[in-house]
């Protein structure tokens, strides 16, 4: 069966906290990441209530439809079903995607949070659409997870899982080159599109100029 992810990359997913918000509606940011053309937006919002998700979720869902992004839940797959949503992720610890499978449509996306390349590995065996491998890069929201992971072990994970590797923490515009060149399928945060405003489709088109560039050098230079 293919890919129940977007078939672009480098992949963009944007993770919401609305307590970075002070004050605004966290429907202007999914709106915001949604005329940016994010792939994947993961509604993170553990402490609200049941009917509180459930409401922002099918708000999220309606104002997709007809564009390119995806939307998840956190932990949730009774609340991503109800409301019509695209997917759910999960913890390393928690359901097995594979458990998860037979009650969800076909094309529903399961991905699962790992801080190591074991935890990936059992992820994606148990079938996992995508890892969401943190953190990368030094923040202070993922201390409690040990040190930063690095480009060089973000790269080993990569080469070793068949599932796509999307990388989180302390990703910032400079750092998505670095960690997409590592063999990221694409990157992740929560900041990155809350606090830096970054636009998926702006960072897709200097991606590919950039591609087109190096092309273009290595068909100027003269064969010997």
């Amino acid at each position: 069966m293919r890919s129940r992810l977007p078939a672009s990359r480098p992949l963009f997913y944007y993770i919401t906290d609305r307590r970075q918000f002070a004050g605004a509606r966290p429907e202007a940011a999914v709106r915001r990441a949604i005329r940016g053309e994010v792939d994947l937006i993961q509604i993170r919002e553990k402490d609200l209530a049941d009917r509180d998700l459930y409401t922002l979720v099918l708000r999220a869902v309606r104002l997709s439809r007809g564009s390119r992004s995806r939307i998840l839940v956190n932990g949730r797959a009774d609340v991503a079903l109800a409301a019509g949503a695209h997917g759910v992720h999960l913890p390393s610890r928690g359901l097995a995607p594979g458990d998860l499978r037979p009650h969800v449509p076909a094309r529903f996306i399961i991905g699962v949070s790992v801080h190591s390349l074991e935890e990936a590995l059992v992820a994606a065996r148990r079938g996992a659409d995508y890892v969401l491998l943190g953190p990368i890069f030094p923040t202070a929201s993922k201390l409690r997870y040990g040190p930063p992971l690095g480009l060089e072990y973000l790269g080993r994970t990569c080469r070793r899982l068949r599932a796509p590797v999307i990388a989180l923490g302390g990703i910032d515009p400079r750092r998505i080159d670095p960690a997409l060149r590592a063999g990221a399928a694409g990157v992740a945060g929560i900041s990155l599109f809350q606090r830096h405003l970054v636009r998926a489709d702006t960072l897709r088109r200097e991606i590919r100029l950039r591609k087109d560039k190096k092309l273009d050098i290595v068909r100027a230079v003269p064969d010997h």
